[in-house]
């Protein structure tokens, strides 16, 4: 479900970066997070999620997020963000 969900949207971010300025504008829409992640790099985005009560997932590993996002590396965080 995760890859189709990715895949077929145009609306999203990768990274911690892009996914921290999203929710700073306030379009994120859910938060997918890598629990393989380090908690001191996930940190923020937690606390950023909690703050605009925005849904997070977990998924298994960096791994299996980049490859659901599209990218031939791993990734912490990604979004789906408002259309």
């Amino acid at each position: 479900m995760l890859d189709e969900t990715f895949k077929n949207s145009k609306h999203k971010t990768v990274g911690i970066k892009q996914t921290q300025r999203a929710l700073e504008k306030g379009i994120v829409r859910q938060v997918f997070l890598a629990k393989d992640a380090e908690h001191h790099v996930l940190r923020p985005i937690i606390e950023a999620c909690r703050a605009r009560e925005v849904q997070m997932i977990e998924i298994p590993t960096m791994e299996e997020l980049g490859k659901a996002c599209g990218i031939e590396v791993g990734t912490a965080v990604a979004a789906l963000i408002v259309e």
